[in-house]
């Protein structure tokens, strides 16, 4: 497989430098991590949330766990996972888990943990469970334009 054209596309458009990469089929963050022995901390899951109607991303370390008590009251509204069934259709290049932390391609606000902001450079699904981009956080930060806060337990 290869990352989704149309994530390719957006990013090049842009002229955002990334490399990406390839690894054998994971589907978790963690597991990618120790695929590619990259630390947990540097890789980054993206997570469907449900803030009362509107849906969002968060981006967290794939060592870490999401508190949605956290995020919730950063949000201002109760938040809670979205399934499966719920955000199947806001990411149809991607596979079915695997969507990366670009909201401003899927019209979906990003929220990144400060642990995550903390690192040189982040990696993250490319719309399938083979293939990752690694990009300098500067460079995401300026293209996903994410809120950068406290929400990973």
């Amino acid at each position: 497989m290869s990352i989704s054209m149309r994530i390719k596309n957006h990013l090049d458009e842009r002229k955002i430098p990334y490399v990406s990469l390839t690894h054998p089929q994971t589907y978790t963050a963690q597991g990618t991590a120790s695929t590619m022995h990259i630390p947990g901390q540097e890789v980054a899951k993206t997570v469907v949330v449900k803030a009362g109607s509107q849906y969002c991303l968060a981006a967290l370390p794939a060592s870490r766990r999401l508190s949605l008590e956290k995020l919730g009251n950063i949000l201002g509204s109760p938040t809670q996972l979205a399934t499966e069934s719920e955000f199947s259709s806001l990411f149809p290049d991607c596979d079915l888990g695997a969507m990366p932390p670009l909201g401003e391609i899927y019209n979906l606000p990003v929220y990144v943990d400060e642990s995550l902001a903390a690192d040189r450079e982040i990696v993250f699904n490319a719309g399938t469970h083979q293939d990752v981009i690694r990009m300098k956080f500067t460079d995401f930060a300026r293209l996903a334009q994410p809120m950068v806060c406290s929400f990973a337990a």
